[in-house]
């Protein structure tokens, strides 16, 4: 941490005090009496021991507080100077005292290192390796750390050789705690191993097996896979979110054709009442359902949870279109829902997949004039905000300049939802017929003919609704 202090000259303190002579004292005159930036007087200025211990809470405090605007305006060089100040006035005030190095230091230093402009993978390692000495607590944590750093630079063999050291590592009675941490250490070196595995299974089908005589690929890719498969399956047993480690551990087994295994890990991480609530689990064990030619049921089955916990997910177009396909009424009612919910969000409004989707299914229940109380239901809850949100003339004269597609279909929503003379509709059938695209000319025929849905969803008319 010393070696950034290097880019200003900071006046040393002398402890003794020394004879010198007139010029030097003249010339230290000169220098400035403020040892580190903005730091306010009591911070440096000697003072009797008994006034050091009386102020050095609020002093410590005050330091930190400097340490944390520096870090948040991302002055790292300051914050670097901060530190290094704190660190060394624990050593000076407390040296006759036990002082158990403290995690605070070791979170500010290592964020720090990670920012400042002159800092080396050497200075990172050297600091990391003091923090590791020092914290026997913590000594698994700021493992995970340093191999995170690591592998963030690249630096897989090292980082592999970090994690083979600290799984090794033993200090007194395992607590609790320790051994979460150790399974960690696990995990990630199995990680590294799938790594290894992967990079050999390539090198394997890129040869083929036809004149490959050299076995100690293979070898070593069946060796990877015991190491990563024994350390991926004790992680995936603690209720937690483990979707790299899922995702990696379903690979090894789906390769060596262990389907069912692959299917109970994905099933119970997805349908396990000790888990968290995990969307990706269900997106996982849908994938894989989806890889191996699982019923449409099976399929339906998955995703449905995944709407209940994210309306919004990109799979809902999907979901959509096999409750579309179904045969049963409360499946296709099912589908207007999914499809509905999914453009409340912003993130959808401009997806023509989405619209296509709410406005096949709409002109479906308009022609039929059957289960138009479907409609009905679903924009009761949105017609007090979806026109400003997705029908404004604004957004229809954005939509045509930019995506025809999506004007077309989103034209078709608003002219059943709104009627004929809504903001959007008139604009964009305007535009299309006046560009002689012939499907707009439909579209106003359509939606004309049909105005009087408008007004049975609208409740505007005594018109029964047919169920």
């Amino acid at each position: 941490m010393d070696s950034f202090l290097e880019e200003e000259e900071v006046v040393a303190v002398v402890k003794k005090k020394k004879k010198r002579s007139p010029a030097a004292q003249a010339g230290s005159a000169l220098l400035p009496a403020l040892h580190l930036p903005f730091l306010p007087p009591h911070l440096y200025q000697p003072a009797p021991s008994h006034e050091h211990k009386l102020n050095f809470k609020r002093s410590k405090e005050v330091c930190l507080s400097y340490i944390q605007d520096a870090m948040l305006q991302k002055q790292w060089k300051r914050a670097a100077e901060f530190l290094t100040f704190y660190t060394e006035s624990l050593e000076k005030d407390f040296s006759t005292e036990y002082m158990g190095p403290s995690e605070m230091i070791w979170r500010i230093g290592t964020e720090i290192l990670c920012h400042h402009s002159h800092s080396s993978m050497k200075e990172f390692n050297s600091f990391i390796e003091q923090m590791k000495t020092l914290g026997v607590k913590r000594y698994l944590k700021v493992c995970l750390e340093h191999v995170f750093h690591l592998l963030c630079n690249g630096l897989i063999d090292e980082a592999y050789q970090n994690l083979s050291l600290a799984e090794s590592w033993r200090f007194g009675e395992q607590t609790i705690i320790q051994d979460k941490e150790m399974k960690l250490i696990q995990a990630y070196r199995g990680l590294l191993d799938y790594y290894s595995w992967s990079k050999q299974k390539n090198i394997l089908l890129e040869h083929g097996q036809d004149g490959f005589e050299d076995l100690s690929v293979e070898q070593e890719m069946h060796s990877c896979f015991r190491k990563a498969a024994v350390n991926l399956k004790e992680i995936i047993k603690i209720p937690g979110v483990w979707d790299l480690f899922v995702k990696c551990y379903v690979d090894l087994l789906e390769f060596y054709g262990d389907h069912n295994e692959a299917r109970q890990v994905l099933n119970e991480y997805a349908y396990n009442s000790k888990f968290p609530a995990n969307p990706n689990a269900h997106v996982y064990l849908y994938q894989f359902l989806k890889r191996h030619g699982e019923s449409k049921k099976s399929l339906i089955s998955a995703l449905k949870i995944l709407h209940d916990i994210v309306p919004s997910h990109e799979l809902m177009i999907d979901f959509n279109t096999m409750l579309q396909k179904s045969k049963k009424r409360k499946k296709r009612r099912l589908g207007l829902e999914v499809i509905f919910a999914a453009l409340d969000y912003a993130g959808w409004k401009e997806n023509v997949k989405a619209w296509s989707c709410l406005a096949r299914q709409v002109k479906q229940i308009v022609i039929s004039e059957k289960h138009l109380d479907w409609i009905k239901q679903e924009w009761n809850s949105r017609k007090d905000w979806w026109p400003a949100f997705h029908f404004s003339r604004y957004l229809a004269k954005r939509n045509w300049q930019e995506n025809e597609s999506l004007s077309y279909e989103k034209a078709l929503v608003a002219g059943i939802l709104l009627g004929k003379d809504c903001k959007y509709f008139k604009y964009v059938s305007h535009q299309g017929c006046k560009a002689q695209v012939k499907r707009f000319r439909i579209l106003k025929k359509f939606v004309n003919k049909h105005n009087s849905v408008y007004l049975r969803i609208s409740g505007l008319s005594d018109s029964s609704v047919q169920p």
